[in-house]
């Protein structure tokens, strides 16, 4: 079985049904889905507010690869147009970590860079796993020990399912 975490991100038109496009894309192979947070944007940072959440997929017939090529299908329903590095975004859906793969392919790294980083992620990612790893960087829970969470705000007025 391949198990994925998938970060998805939105801070263009409708964010919270972008973020749904995500949720009900990866429907059939649905784990668990984290809940909102509300996050500023970060290397370019003169743009809109975030809305963010974490996804557990699985499916047998699902490689790395094949999870990197459902979430740009999906990017691409949401209409996402890719810009800007870092840039704004209808839905951004980056593969964090796929059962411990490591891959340097530049057009799939793992762990996605920047997940040991990134508050945005491993929050969310806590919520719906209790002792996530990201491959080569330790336990996420330490990583985020490290970290200013201060800007990363949670939305319970926002829900996915």
């Amino acid at each position: 079985m391949s198990r994925a975490v998938l970060s998805i991100g939105s801070n263009l038109g409708d964010r919270l049904a972008n973020l749904r496009v995500a949720v009900d894309g990866f429907a059939d192979v649905l784990v668990a889905v984290s809940p909102v947070y509300e996050t500023a944007a970060w290397g370019v940072t003169d743009q809109p507010d975030f809305l963010n959440a974490v996804l557990v997929v699985a499916d047998d017939a699902t490689d790395e690869w094949g999870w990197l090529r459902r979430g740009q299908e999906l990017e691409q329903r949401a209409g996402r147009v890719r810009e800007l590095r870092w840039g704004p975004r209808t839905l951004d859906v980056d593969v964090v970590t796929v059962d411990g793969v490591v891959s340097d392919d530049p057009v799939l790294l793992l762990p996605h860079p920047g997940t040991h980083e990134r508050a945005t992620v491993l929050i969310p990612w806590l919520d719906v796993e209790p002792d996530p790893e990201v491959p080569g960087r330790g336990r996420a829970v330490d990583l985020l020990a490290g970290l200013d969470t201060a800007g990363v705000r949670r939305r319970d007025d926002l829900e996915l399912r």
